[in-house]
């Protein structure tokens, strides 16, 4: 019977196997999520070319056409006839802007830079917990596929063990008892196996949606993620490798650039700018063209308080900055220390499930003995399958939540990422 467990327990459908290296693969080519983050990090990637457009030179042409009621033209004495007004009027301009000193756009340059590298990291905080749910996904179909496998294995023993008793029944050799009980049990067995194939389908649905892949697949369970051994280390590699945490910190930076900002808004500002202009009027000059080179200084010396208003509100928003950082890191110490201690539980766990699972097997076997011999009754061999059957349904569960954890406390250390 153990070998026809293990036989049912490795048998391959016709469906492909998807493996998880497979399932994450997937979701970096096809996850919905995950492209419209990318998206928006192109967006954002765009942020330091705008800031930098501020201080680059402008250029505009424009031209006018006007048609006058009345020509108009003077004559100066000893000179020519002069028209400065004709009744068809053609004007063209271009011309040319350059900010020479402008202090305010020198920390927005700085700023945008920063907002980038926060967009960056943003986005990689959001692929990796992308990448989590797919890994706990699989975990999850996996290991109700494992379930369903017992599950079926006992319902064919149930099965068997009811038309065995169904026989002995009629033949007079067992009481009713035994036959209800025989039923009882596979229609106990078939439930379990009903539930089962349903958890299945439902996780192997939210995996399917995640990668955004038909649910066509068979999955193959992956072993348990290793982790460091101390929690040191742990805490460690978190302050150095999450991407929330460093976000956090690039976003005191940008709250304390933008600050700077409004204190570089009381400087003055130097602009320069050349505008050429042509016309057929030739005015009192008697020249169709003429250009005019401009240096012009701005310094705001009073604007009804509004820098003032924008200095105490960006001092704020560096306030909160900073709590927000503080925050994060102490969250992610959090997570690590309550990741751990789950892992550890988690382990506790396993090691009992898989210690009475192989004290139920040796039951089974010797119950199965003794049945033979006439020694045990069917009871007892019911009980033994059916504590066969749970221990191996609690030994898939414990790997599970065994593996689960181990994933909550790699991503709370920050060491999950696309190579997992």
């Amino acid at each position: 019977m153990i070998a026809l467990l293990a036989l049912t327990l490795t048998v391959s459908t016709a469906s492909p196997v998807l493996t998880l290296d497979e399932a994450l693969e997937a979701a970096r080519q096809n996850n919905l999520d995950l492209q419209v983050a990318r998206a928006r990090l192109e967006q954002s990637r765009l942020l330091s070319n705008r800031a930098w457009a501020a201080y680059l030179p402008t250029v505009s042409v424009s031209g006018v056409y006007t048609r006058n009621s009345a020509e108009a033209s003077v004559s100066l004495p000893g000179g020519p006839q002069i028209v400065i007004q004709p009744f068809n009027s053609f004007a063209g301009q271009a011309e040319v802007r350059q900010a020479i000193l402008a202090p305010s756009l020198w920390p927005a340059i700085r700023n945008a830079g920063i907002a980038e590298d926060v967009a960056v990291l943003n986005t990689e905080n959001v692929r990796r917990e992308i990448l989590f749910a797919v890994a706990q996904a699989y975990y999850a179909a996996a290991s109700y596929q494992e379930a369903i496998r017992a599950a079926e294995f006992l319902l064919e023993v149930n099965k068997a063990r009811e038309q065995d008793t169904q026989k002995r029944f009629d033949a007079g050799t067992v009481t009713r008892v035994a036959l209800l009980r025989a039923q009882f049990d596979r229609a106990r067995a078939e439930q379990d196996l009903v539930r089962a194939r349903n958890s299945y389908s439902s996780s192997k649905l939210a995996l399917s949606t995640l990668i955004q892949k038909e649910p066509d697949f068979t999955l193959q369970l992956p072993p348990v993620p290793e982790v460091p051994p101390t929690e040191e280390d742990l805490v460690k590699v978190a302050m150095e490798q999450r991407p929330d945490v460093a976000a956090a910190r690039r976003n005191l930076d940008l709250a304390v650039g933008r600050r700077t900002g409004v204190w570089y808004s009381y400087a003055p500002s130097v602009a320069f700018s050349g505008v050429y202009r042509i016309s057929n009027a030739g005015g009192f000059t008697g020249q169709t063209d003429s250009w005019a080179l401009s240096l012009s200084a701005q310094w705001t010396l009073w604007d009804g308080g509004v820098r003032e208003i924008n200095l105490r509100e960006e001092s704020a928003r560096v306030a909160e900055a900073s709590a927000q950082q503080k925050q994060a890191e102490s969250r992610a110490l959090e997570e690590v220390s309550r990741g751990r201690l789950d892992y550890e539980s988690a382990k506790a766990n396993l090691a009992k499930a898989e210690e009475a699972l192989g004290l139920a097997r040796e039951t089974q076997r010797l119950t199965e003995i003794s049945f033979k011999a006439g020694v045990a009754t069917y009871l007892e061999v019911a009980d033994a399958n059916n504590a066969l059957t749970n221990a191996e349904v609690s030994a898939i569960s414990e790997r599970l939540q065994t593996s689960l954890a181990a994933l909550r406390l790699l991503r709370a250390a920050g060491l999950f990422s696309a190579k997992q």
